[in-house]
């Protein structure tokens, strides 16, 4: 027996160091540094990160799973997730200003009404209509009236189905539809009604009559990643730019005799611009521009046609081209692009083919490529360029801290993105 001591030592010591190495992977597979390094332990760990309160939640982007690479699988679980969480948010926090028809942001209220139309049943959503008054540099009392006359025009204009909303401008000025604070108060009003209403993001539009119309040519070029269409009947685009227009739908309408600030004039001249863009640019600048014969301010509905015109379109979230024009109020978010310090006159040109990115851009020295696998293949190489210039090739990982920030700056899956890249250009 004493020959068999020697291998039942062995077999002893052998046993001991299994037992040691499975006591030791389980003490990993429980330790944060482990899990963090892991997309399902990641997605595990968000889960269970939304499960606290959201009064005690720590920071989503110092959180160590925030920033793990997960699979395209996981990060369409995540962005699930996410999204229930925003939804629930918005119902607690946003449901009593909806009720109450009125937001208020930064000491500025946008009062609103709505008629709803239910023509033909809404699939996928129900589509939204924000329509600007008329008026301007006014007493309140007529801008008041102007803009009840607006929610009156809801009957006339009468889209197949959706919400017509008619927004009370929150200033008496001249401006009263143009001014910065604008965009913000239009993408919460849109944030709450894609939660709350059952809206399309992709079926949004806006339109406006007189200084209504001065609101859609400066809002339009500006938001319009936010949209699917815009009519403008009857204003004056002051400083506006068309450029940004290149994948939204625009409608220009105006009396032939509407020569109050060359009101006529100006809308052919805009026609004439967009029919440039278009011949150079044939998939994008989609447009018509009509002066009604003998027609003056008041074009007795004739401009409704604008209506059933937009209806044909529904947002493309994910152009594979971006003109991305900076007006005076300037953006940090535009489809799929994004800038930390834009300023006015900034121009960047994006094209999209395959994996690889090409920009080219006027006054701008760095912009972030925002991505996700509707765009491309996240498990494969993404190529950035400015001209022949490579600036990045590599992976791109996906990460939930990506995919929290660009869900809660717009509130829309659409324009959710799990990877990004920032490039300095040339």
């Amino acid at each position: 027996m004493k020959g068999t001591t020697p291998i039942r030592n062995f077999l002893h010591s052998l046993l001991a160091m299994v037992l040691a190495l499975s006591a030791g992977s389980a003490m990993a597979a429980s330790s944060p540094t482990s899990r963090g390094t892991s997309s399902a332990a990641a997605l595990g760990d968000l889960r269970a990160w939304l499960a606290v309160p959201r009064a005690d939640r720590s920071t989503l982007a110092s959180a160590p799973f925030a920033s793990v690479p997960l699979t395209r699988r996981d990060a369409d679980n995540a962005t699930s997730a996410l999204w229930h969480d925003h939804a629930a948010y918005i119902r607690a926090t946003r449901a009593a200003e909806m009720r109450a028809k009125v937001i208020e942001l930064d000491g500025m209220k946008l009062k609103f009404d709505w008629l709803s139309f239910t023509d033909a049943p809404a699939t996928n959503g129900r589509s939204l209509f924000i329509s600007m008054h008329g008026g301007g540099g006014a007493p309140a009392s007529v801008n008041e009236s102007q803009w009840r006359n607006q929610v009156a025009l809801g009957e006339g204009y009468r889209p197949t189905e959706g919400i017509y909303l008619a927004p009370r401008a929150p200033t008496d000025t001249w401006n009263l539809w143009h001014q910065g604070h604008i965009d913000k108060l239009f993408g919460r009003l849109i944030e709450n009604l894609i939660v709350l209403q059952n809206v399309n993001p992709n079926r949004v539009y806006i339109l406006g009559y007189s200084a209504g119309g001065d609101g859609v040519y400066q809002l339009a070029p500006r938001m319009a990643d936010r949209l699917a269409g815009a009519a403008m009947m009857a204003g004056h685009p002051n400083d506006a730019s068309p450029l940004g227009l290149r994948n939204l739908p625009f409608a220009i309408q105006v009396g032939a005799d509407d020569d109050g600030y060359k009101r006529n004039t100006v809308a052919a001249e805009w026609g004439r611009k967009l029919d440039e863009l278009q011949k150079a640019d044939t998939q994008g600048y989609a447009h018509f521009t009509e002066l009604h014969a003998g027609k003056g301010h008041w074009m007795d509905m004739q401009d409704r046609k604008a209506i059933p015109w937009m209806e044909k379109y529904s947002r493309v979230a994910l152009p594979d081209k971006v003109v991305w024009h900076q007006a005076s109020r300037t953006h940090q978010r535009f489809y799929w692009l994004a800038m930390s310090q834009p300023k006015n006159g900034d121009h960047i040109i994006a094209r999209r083919e395959g994996q690889t990115v090409t920009l080219s851009s006027t006054n701008v020295s760095a912009v972030t490529v925002l991505l996700n696998d509707a765009m491309l293949n996240l498990d494969q190489p993404v190529t950035i360029r400015a001209g022949e210039t490579k600036l990045f090739s590599d992976l791109v990982p996906r990460t939930v801290s990506t995919l929290a920030r660009t869900l809660s700056e717009r509130g829309d899956t659409n324009l959710t993105f799990s990877g990004e890249v920032t490039v300095a250009l040339p």
